[in-house]
């Protein structure tokens, strides 16, 4: 795996496109907290790139992850320089509660896979999340295991259209191979040895800094 500098240098060599000072502009920076999380969104050019504090202020890995999720590389600045830039953007963020963070409007699973008796996994970027048919048809136990167990809030959907569209994942899902193991497991075993969604209904407590 190539540092982000490596892999800011390689991507230069096959000519991305590096943008000027002035020519690298966002439209907005906004902040979602909550959850004992904080999150920061860069908005650019129809774009919307997701950073941890840690990430924003460490300048080749902004400059990588703008350059994967939006294509354009951001100017290099000097150390100092990049350091006051990213405090002016931090200060001017838009602060909004973590469960309004948008959603990329096109949201799509990878395949739904069905293991009998009500049990399911949605296969998401590389993310394989268990559901009971209980919790995939219910919209709001969808979307918190997906942000639980994927970082992704799915888009909220008119409750005819997600039942149609659960129906129509349903109906093109792929058969699991039996294995023994699975005849005897119940619907609601098959999320025993999933965590609790704790901090959809309060706050997780703050994690004590050193």
């Amino acid at each position: 795996m190539p540092t982000d500098s490596q892999y800011i240098v390689e991507s230069i060599k096959q000519g991305c496109v590096t943008l000027a000072d002035g020519e690298f502009l966002i439209d907005r920076l906004v902040k979602y907290v909550g959850n004992g999380r904080i999150r920061w969104h860069v908005e650019f050019r129809g774009h919307r790139v997701e950073f941890t504090t840690g990430q924003l202020k460490k300048q080749p890995t902004f400059r990588r992850k703008m350059l994967e999720q939006a294509g354009v590389l951001p100017p290099q600045r000097a150390g100092a320089a990049y350091r006051r830039w990213a405090i002016d953007l931090r200060k001017n963020a838009i602060e909004l509660p973590w469960r309004d963070r948008p959603v990329d409007v096109d949201f799509a699973i990878d395949r739904l896979t069905s293991y009998g008796d009500g049990r399911w996994t949605v296969e998401y970027q590389g993310k394989a999340i268990k559901f009971t048919t209980t919790k995939l048809r219910r919209q709001v136990s969808f979307r918190k295991r997906m942000l639980a167990k994927a970082k992704v809030l799915p888009p909220r959907l008119d409750p005819v259209a997600y039942r149609k569209w659960v129906d129509w994942l349903i109906q093109n899902a792929t058969e699991a191979a039996p294995q023994a193991s699975d005849t005897l497991m119940s619907e609601k075993s098959w999320l025993d040895d999933l965590p609790e969604l704790a901090g959809w209904q309060k706050d997780a407590p703050p994690q004590a800094t050193s």
